[in-house]
C-alpha cells in the first residue's frame, strides 16, 4: 500500500484555545501524531492541512515539512471533513505524489500507537470504502441505551429490552477518531457517513482517548504517565 497521510489541524478551536498545538506531556499535542505518521510512511506521503502558520511552524519543529496550505473557506467551523480530504488530495495530486490509500489521522488521538495505523491499514483493500479505528461503545442501544416515544415514555434504543445483563448484549462500537482509511474512489463518490462498506478496526479504551475538552488532556497525561510506569 501507498498511502497518502493527511492531518487535519485547523487554526480555530472553541473548547480548547490552539487545541492542536497544546502541550501534552511537554510535547504539542500534534507532535504526537506526525512522529505516528512518520513512523509509518516517508514524509513525501504525509500532508498537514491547515491553515494556521503558528500550527505550520509547530509541525516543522516536530519534524515534517509544510508546502499545503488549506483554503480558507475550508477552514470554518462549518467546513465538511470530505471537502478538506478532497482539496489535499487535489494538491497531491497535481504535486506528483501516487497514492492508493487515504489515511486520515486526527491530531486530537495522542494515544494512538503506529502499531494501530499499520493494523488499520492491513485490513484495508480496494473492495471496501473505508476501515475505521472504533472502541467499545460505553453505552449499548440493547442495554442502556433509550429512546421516547411519542407519548414521551422511555424504551430501549434496539431490541426487546430483556436483556438484564450487559455481558449477554450484542457488541456496539462507537468511533474514536484516531485512524481513518479511505478508499480514494469512495471518498470522491460520497462522504464517509455514506459509505456502505465500512470495517472496524477495534483499540481499547486507554488509547482511544479524543481530545475536545481540557478534561481529556487531563485523562491523557495521566494514561500517558501510568504507561511509563
Amino acid at each position: 500500500m501507498k498511502p497518502l497521510i493527511i492531518i487535519p489541524a485547523r487554526g480555530g478551536s472553541k473548547g480548547i484555545p490552539k487545541k492542536n498545538i497544546a502541550m501534552l506531556d511537554g510535547r504539542p499535542l500534534i507532535d504526537y501524531t506526525i512522529k505516528a505518521a512518520l513512523y509509518t510512511a516517508a514524509p513525501s506521503q504525509i500532508i498537514l492541512s491547515t491553515d494556521s502558520e503558528e500550527i505550520a511552524s509547530v509541525a516543522r519543529d516536530c519534524g515534517l515539512d509544510t508546502p499545503y496550505r488549506r483554503p480558507a473557506e475550508l477552514a470554518t467551523d462549518t467546513a465538511g471533513s470530505r471537502e478538506v480530504i478532497l482539496d489535499a488530495m487535489d494538491w497531491a495530486e497535481r504535486e506528483g505524489r501516487e497514492y492508493d490509500a487515504v489515511v486520515l489521522l486526527q491530531p486530537t488521538s495522542p494515544l494512538r500507537k503506529p502499531e494501530d495505523i499499520a493494523g488499520a491499514m492491513a485490513l484495508y483493500d480496494d473492495s471496501i470504502d473505508m476501515v475505521v479505528s472504533v472502541a467499545e461503545a460505553r453505552s449499548n442501544p440493547y442495554y442502556n441505551c433509550f429512546e421516547a416515544d411519542a407519548d414521551g415514555f422511555l424504551h430501549v434504543s434496539k431490541g426487546d429490552g430483556l436483556y438484564t445483563r450487559r455481558q449477554d448484549v450484542p457488541p456496539a462500537f462507537e468511533y474514536n477518531g484516531a485512524v481513518y482509511v479511505i478508499n480514494p474512489q469512495s471518498i470522491r463518490k460520497m462522504a464517509m457517513g455514506e459509505f456502505p462498506r465500512r470495517v472496524p478496526y477495534l483499540m481499547p479504551a486507554e488509547r482511544s482517548v479524543d481530545i475536545d475538552t481540557p478534561i481529556d488532556l487531563i485523562i491523557a497525561s495521566h494514561l500517558l504517565a501510568a504507561a511509563k510506569h
